[in-house]
């Protein structure tokens, strides 16, 4: 998943790190691609539109002084901590950043904190993200994403797009 949706977080994206994804495309043949070709850019990768599996991914990570890599690993989980919802069961953050603002902004400052489909709910520590409160089915996060994109766009003319991909579609 986070190969399909070149997923980052604090600055940093998959791609950076990326040198090669081992895949399986529809007729089950298996390709070894180079990162080069893999159409990566914020959230989106070359299989939102050319569907395929990815198996294994080779990453390079940076040389560096351990103990300043330790600090920082610590520090972003600190702040993962503090901001948003671990507490609860949710698919991470729910909507891409739009252009020149922060979705949880957004949909906090129209007022959503805390609004829920039964058991799916927008966080209350975090606007961005859909926590499942119980037992929440995929058509109440669903009809909850709905709603928040509807109203977000009434209340600001922006169009949130979601983060969370559905298989059924």
């Amino acid at each position: 998943g986070g190969v399909f949706m070149n997923a980052g977080a604090y600055g940093s994206e998959m791609s950076e790190f990326l040198e090669s994804v081992e895949w399986v495309d529809m007729k089950g043949e298996i390709h070894v691609s180079p990162v080069a070709e893999l159409d990566l850019s914020y959230r989106h990768s070359r299989f939102v539109n050319h569907p395929g599996i990815v198996c294994s991914a080779v990453f390079s990570c940076p040389v560096g002084d351990v103990e300043q890599i330790k600090a920082t690993i610590s520090d972003l989980n600190a702040r993962r901590r503090e901001k948003q919802p671990l507490e609860y069961p949710s698919a991470g953050s729910a909507f891409k950043r739009p252009v020149g603002h922060f979705a949880g902004k957004l949909i906090e400052d129209s007022g959503l904190k805390g609004y829920s489909v039964g058991d799916a709910w927008v966080s209350e520590k975090h606007a961005g993200f859909i926590v499942n409160k119980g037992r929440a089915s995929c058509a109440q996060v669903k009809e909850l994403i709905s709603h928040v994109i509807e109203k977000v766009r009434s209340d600001t003319g922006i169009t949130l797009e979601p983060e969370i991909r559905f298989l059924d579609e």
